[in-house]
């Protein structure tokens, strides 16, 4: 990979091992960032452009600059041949709705729907019932195509690959189990700049149970280190009796400052910041899926010397 074109995305904070994407970003020869917002993974790029949100028209929109590039690289034939027009009839044509009419009708049009039920039972063509879409065009909770792909047919559970009974020559030294949570108040990695929802939610937090917190000298609202074999970041500690003492729950996506309520921003890449995805490493995915282990990752937490 030589470049890359971003639309919105935070890749380096949304993603496990955001160091090693990090590192990648700087290998490429160009790499254009569209955003509203300046964010690390855009601080990255060579040319940050400005977007339109879905309440302005100041800004050239993300479609206009994928379709005329997709028409200069050679793909327009698949693109539409760039006539941005053309793709939205196509989406529109099994509603029945005219793109000009729709256009003359800004507070949006009303299409008369029939709900129809049991549509696995309709008959195709040839008198069959049409079934689901799946190889059998039956429910299958056996999946062939997994089988013949090697994998298990059947879901079950497998250990997770960085765990206590997977990785023991691990875990005497990080003996607690790790997963995440996300919080209702934030979208992903965005939003924590707003003061109406920031002021709820002041500063990042990872919850463990009491028990946990009292065998390591933690108490309610510490700064502490929560450590993996992958590296550290610090939050602060929320007592939750509902966990096993066993596991912790931390947040993922901070990483922006609120000015106006005068709350800190933190290192997306040290182990000062909050950056939950820096404790996730990137080899132990998982086979079907490509995923990372954010939900299933060891660590260990000690009180920070921070206020």
């Amino acid at each position: 990979m030589r470049a890359v074109v971003g639309f919105g995305a935070n890749m380096l904070l949304a993603h496990a091992d955001g160091g090693a994407g990090r590192e990648a970003l700087k290998e490429l020869e160009f790499y254009a960032h569209a955003d509203l917002f300046m964010n690390p993974t855009a601080e990255m790029a060579d040319i940050v452009l400005p977007v339109a949100s879905a309440f302005e028209r100041e800004a050239r929109p993300d479609t206009d600059i994928i379709f005329d590039l997709a028409t200069r690289l050679g793909l327009g034939e698949v693109f539409w041949n760039g006539d941005i027009d053309a793709a939205y009839r196509q989406q529109l044509a099994p509603t029945g709705v005219i793109l000009e009419e729709l256009r003359a009708t800004p507070a949006g049009m009303r299409v008369p729907l029939q709900t129809r039920h049991s549509k696995y039972a309709t008959p195709d063509t040839g008198g069959t019932p049409r079934g689901f879409a799946t190889p059998s065009r039956k429910v299958e909770l056996y999946s062939q195509t997994f089988l013949d792909h090697g994998y298990a047919p059947l879901p079950e559970f497998t250990e997770p690959p960085v765990g206590p009974l997977a990785r023991p020559d691990l875990a005497a030294r990080f003996p607690l189990v790790l997963t995440s949570a996300k919080p209702t108040l934030f979208c992903q990695t965005q939003h924590r700049a707003l003061p109406s929802l920031r002021k709820r939610a002041l500063y990042p937090e990872v919850d463990l149970h009491p028990q946990a917190a009292q065998a390591r000298g933690i108490a309610a609202g510490d700064w502490v280190s929560v450590e993996t074999p992958e590296g550290s970041v610090r939050a602060r500690a929320r007592l939750n009796e509902n966990l096993d003492p066993r596991v912790v729950v931390g947040e993922h996506g901070w990483w922006q400052p609120c000015s106006e309520l005068h709350a800190p921003g933190y290192d997306p890449f040290g182990p000062l910041g909050a950056n939950f995805n820096l404790l996730i490493g990137s080899k132990a995915v998982d086979p079907v899926s490509g995923t990372a282990s954010h939900r299933s990752y060891i660590c260990e937490i000690r009180r920070a010397a921070l206020g």
